[in-house]
């Protein structure tokens, strides 16, 4: 090789290190914000801005707020040693899957900008908030009794069927099928072959239990209509056309309070959180030193007033104007 090539080489970093990262730096590791001297970095921030595809995507400052929220949440939880195990976090995000049948989850992170790690990190989040607030809230069987008491008829059960369904989109269509079945097809197998309803066509056509009031009225109606392994004539709604075969009934039940009182003490709690998570995170801010670098964010956090937070809880109280949980004011 070239001496002098090599020289200059060498040159150019001795130059780069005497600079300790100005001009020969990777602009993306240029700190946008530190947070309790924790570097926030221009490629961070513009890793998410950048993934994410939907219209609602949020801007610059609210992504910067909330990454700035996750360093100080995972903070707190280091220094308050707060743990959240990856059997916790699985066990969210299955329950969050369930709500998104096929490659849908996969889509919905796609198009927030989100892969599954960083789906995961915000479980990581939320799941540490919950556990820091939980230790203030303070629920007694006395309290879960008396709300049971007050509104016990929002815990009873609905009749409820079974149904599965083939959703075409002409009439001269669901004639065809429902001939077949009349002729013994099988009733999943021809929702798998023609149906076009995304959420049940690879299941067979299961549409799972439902209670008064959640499908279309038609649809409604002539479920209603028919008897466990009894098959429908075509139905129209504003989807299409369906053929429907009841699977299932369900009679309704009135509550009682041994079934209900883990339901209730879960929902009471929840409130509860809702009135701490907004206090707790505005302390986290308060409390913590966070440099903005970057002009465009410069107002993003401003100084707290002298004093802290106005209407803080002190630590293991109550926030401000907080009800008892038996006086909670939020509906299960």
């Amino acid at each position: 090789m070239n001496r002098s090539f090599v020289t200059r080489i060498l040159a150019i970093a001795a130059a780069c290190a005497a600079l300790a990262g100005a001009a020969c730096s990777n602009p993306d590791d240029k700190a946008v914000a530190t947070v309790n001297g924790q570097k926030i970095t221009k490629g961070q921030l513009d890793a998410r801005l950048e993934g994410c595809a939907a219209p609602q995507c949020p801007g610059g400052k609210t992504t910067l707020q909330q990454i700035v929220q996750q360093q100080l949440v995972f903070q707190y939880a280091k220094d308050n040693k707060i743990d959240v195990t990856d059997a916790e976090i699985n066990a969210e995000l299955d329950k969050i899957k369930q709500r998104f049948p096929g490659d849908q989850f996969q889509q919905v992170l796609k198009t927030q900008g989100l892969t599954l790690d960083d789906a995961k990190n915000v479980l990581r989040e939320q799941l540490i908030v919950r556990k820091a607030v939980d230790k203030n809230i303070h629920l007694s069987d006395a309290d879960v009794k008396s709300y049971f008491t007050k509104n016990s008829a929002l815990f009873n059960t609905p009749a409820q069927m079974r149904a599965r369904h083939i959703l075409v989109k002409s009439k001269a269509e669901a004639d065809s099928i429902e001939a077949q079945l009349r002729k013994g097809a099988n009733f999943a197998d021809l929702a798998r072959k023609y149906s076009v309803d995304p959420g049940s066509k690879d299941k067979g056509g299961e549409l799972g239990f439902f209670g008064p009031g959640q499908m279309l009225p038609q649809f409604d109606a002539a479920a209603h209509a028919l008897k466990p392994g009894q098959i429908s004539p075509p139905v129209q709604t504003s989807f299409g056309w369906h053929i429907i075969q009841l699977e299932e009934k369900k009679p309704g039940g009135v509550a009682n309070f041994a079934s209900s009182q883990t339901k209730i003490r879960d929902q009471l709690t929840q409130a509860q959180e809702q009135q701490y998570v907004p206090q707790f995170l505005e302390q986290l801010r308060s409390k913590a030193k966070i440099e903005i670098n970057d002009p465009r964010f410069a107002d993003l956090f401003p100084s707290p007033p002298p004093g802290g937070m106005p209407g803080a809880p002190p630590a293991g109280g109550p926030p401000a104007g907080a009800p008892p949980a038996a006086q909670s004011t939020h509906s299960p």
